[in-house]
Formats: C-alpha cells, structure tokens, sequence
C-alpha cells in the first residue's frame, strides 16, 4: 500500500477529532470534519494548493456552524457558562452552605462555591439553609443580604413549583 496524501489528511481528522473529546467546543471536532473532506479532496487527486484551499473553506463553513449551531444543542439548559461575577446573579435567592473541609459558609454560584459576607452586618458565618439574597462579588467573596418578605414572594412568584 502507497502512502497517499490523503491518508495524512485522514490522520489529521482523526487526531483533530479526538482532540476535540477533550475540550468540548465543537472546534476541533469542525476542523476535524473538514479534514476528512480535504482528504477526500486530496484522494480526487488534487494538488497540494488545492487542498489547502479546500481545507480553508469547508474550516470557513463547518467552524461557524459547528459553533452556532451544533454546540447549543449539546449544552444544558440553564446553565450560563463565563456569566459569573458580571452582573447576572444580582438579587437572586441561594441557600447557605457549610464547606467540608473548613467549615467555612458560602453559597454556590454556577456550581462554584464562594464564601460569603453579610452586607448588613459584616457577619461571614450563618446556619446552613439560610436563605440570602445575592447583591455582588467583592473579589472571591460573595456579599449577601437576608432576604426581605418581599424577596421571598418575588421568589414564588417565578418557581417552577406547582402546587395543588
């Protein structure tokens, strides 16, 4: 068997697309996708310019779609990745927590844990399952709020809870 361009073409995809398992982006997987036609491109006997060409439209065309299009479909819902600290989070009920290995409380923002602050008091230390109203970040520290009964019914008004 004769080494052809096309099979470097190939390998390119393969190693473009494994790679892509490990970000999660839908980049590379792309970029992946648009070797494999170069390759066919390359297999129809086209010449090396060509090729590159080719590679650089259909990355031109698949890099934009499989952003846009392909990778919402594979992020949950809800969740909004890189929005933390700028804003989003303000006047947003959160349970307090107890960290495990400190003892410290703090409350989880997109799945990460901040400790906290009371604005009112300056108190950093609440039972677990207060509730607190989320005002801002001052660096890594979250500074809350107790809530007001007006909180509270703003809260219901948006659950998703149905009761009887």
């Amino acid at each position: 068997m004769d080494w052809n361009p096309a099979y470097s073409w190939l390998v390119v995809a393969l190693l473009l697309s494994l790679a892509e398992l490990s970000s999660g982006a839908m980049v590379l997987l792309a970029l992946g996708i648009a070797a494999a036609f170069t390759a066919a491109v390359a297999a129809l006997g086209f010449t090396l310019p060509w090729q590159l060409i080719s590679m650089a439209v259909f990355a031109g065309v698949l890099v934009p779609l499989g952003v846009m299009v392909i990778r919402p479909r594979f992020t949950p819902k809800g969740v909004a990745y890189g929005t933390t600290g700028t804003g989003v989070e303000k006047g947003s009920l959160y349970r307090t927590q107890r960290r495990d290995f400190d003892n410290a409380t703090g409350i989880k923002v997109n799945g990460d844990f901040y400790r906290l602050r009371v604005v009112e008091s300056g108190e950093t230390e609440l039972s677990p399952d207060t509730l607190v109203v989320f005002k801002r970040f001052e660096g890594t520290t979250a500074l809350v709020m107790l809530p007001q009964p007006a909180d509270l019914t703003r809260q219901d008004d948006l659950s998703q809870r149905k009761e009887p």
